[in-house]
């Protein structure tokens, strides 16, 4: 019964769980770090320079993940009047999450690949496959869910850096319309099997594809 009220197969939690702690405590850092890198200390004050989940975790967020099959962290704090040339380093800050998760699937299927290919993946325990496996899914999905041009994500934090200044405040009046047409899409399943869902089945799917031709070459 309670599989009915999950996203995921119940046996399946503890690893989908497993993964999502290094890819949204990946993704947090690496905005933290990045825009520490670009003089912008508020995130390091807070204590969100680091990998440790618990400092990026949102309760709330997580619920959600496992439920509806998206969530989310605490978002990062960023001050862009820190930054020389706020507009560029905006945009590098913000993309650098998503970069992180783009990252990790690579290095999570380069593992997975190379155990393949070797024939040494007949003797791991089915779980760590699996996970390996989630691992590249998971956080091809966050790259690309990520860079959607929805407030709060990172790709309408991208769009507000790269417009001119008077649009963007012009965005700014409209952004809570913003989130709630993507929390609409997002949970509505008539919408969302026509807009997001098919978007984070077919693109990722297209690096997916394109890592195995990659990892083909050098064989």
């Amino acid at each position: 019964m309670l599989n009915n009220f999950l996203a995921f197969p119940l046996q399946e939690i503890p690893i989908i769980a497993a993964v999502l702690i290094i890819a949204f405590s990946v993704h947090e850092f690496a905005h933290a770090y990045t825009a520490y890198k670009f003089g912008d200390s508020t995130a390091k004050d807070q204590g969100r320079l680091t990998l440790n989940p618990a400092q990026h975790l949102d309760p709330l967020g997580t619920i959600f993940m496992f439920v509806a099959g998206f969530g989310w962290a605490r978002p990062v704090p960023v001050n862009r009047f820190h930054f020389k040339n706020p507009r560029l380093e905006g945009v590098i800050v913000s993309l650098m999450g998503p970069v992180s998760n783009f990252l990790l699937a690579l290095i999570g299927y380069a593992i997975l690949y190379f155990y393949v290919v070797t024939g040494t993946s007949a003797d791991f325990p089915g779980f760590i496959l699996q996970f390996l496996n989630d691992f590249v899914w998971i956080n091809l999905v966050l790259f690309v869910f990520n860079l959607l041009p929805f407030p709060p994500l990172d790709g309408y934090r991208i769009i507000e850096d790269l417009v001119p200044p008077r649009t963007r405040a012009k965005l700014s009046h409209y952004e809570q319309y913003g989130s709630l047409i993507f929390l609409v899409l997002v949970l509505i399943p008539p919408l969302n099997q026509v807009t997001i869902s098919p978007i984070l089945g077919y693109v990722p799917e297209l690096f997916l594809r394109s890592f195995q031709t990659l990892f083909t070459l050098f064989q």
